[in-house]
C-alpha cells in the first residue's frame, strides 16, 4: 500500500509561482512512475505532468509546457511540481499519483495510487 500526501497549494496572483510537493510512503518509491493531474470545477481530471522512475524522463501537457517542471527526490521519497507564470485557468485541485506498472502516462486509470488533492487558486 502506498500513501501519497500533498501539503501545500494555496492562493497566488496571476504570473506568480507555486511549488507543490507529494510525499510518498514505502521503500519502493523509486520504482514508481509519478504523475500530477488536476481537476477544475465541472471538468474532468486532466493530465499535467509525469516523471519516469529510473531515467527521470518527463512529459507535460501542452497547456503547461514551459511553465511547469516536475521533479523527484528518491532519497526524500517526494515528487515536486514547480509552477511558474501561473494563469487563472490553472486554478484546480491538483493530485499526485503513482503508477506501479506499465501504462500511459496521461491516463488516469493507469495510475494505482492517488493523493487527496490540494487546491491551487490563481487570481487575475
Amino acid at each position: 500500500q502506498v500513501q501519497l500526501v500533498e501539503p501545500g497549494g494555496g492562493l497566488v496572483q496571476a504570473g506568480g509561482s507555486l511549488r507543490l510537493s507529494c510525499a510518498a510512503s514505502g521503500r519502493t518509491f523509486r520504482r514508481y512512475r509519478m504523475g500530477w493531474f488536476r481537476q477544475a470545477p465541472g471538468k474532468e481530471r486532466e493530465f499535467v505532468a509525469h516523471i519516469t522512475s529510473s531515467s527521470g524522463n518527463t512529459y507535460y501537457a501542452d497547456s503547461v509546457k514551459g511553465r511547469f517542471t516536475i521533479s523527484r527526490n528518491n532519497a526524500e521519497i517526494t515528487v515536486y511540481l514547480q509552477m511558474n507564470s501561473l494563469k487563472p485557468e490553472d486554478t484546480a485541485v491538483y493530485y499526485c499519483a503513482a503508477m506501479t506498472g506499465f501504462g500511459r502516462y496521461d491516463r488516469t486509470s493507469d495510475y494505482d495510487y492517488w493523493g487527496q488533492g490540494t487546491q491551487v487558486t490563481v487570481s487575475s
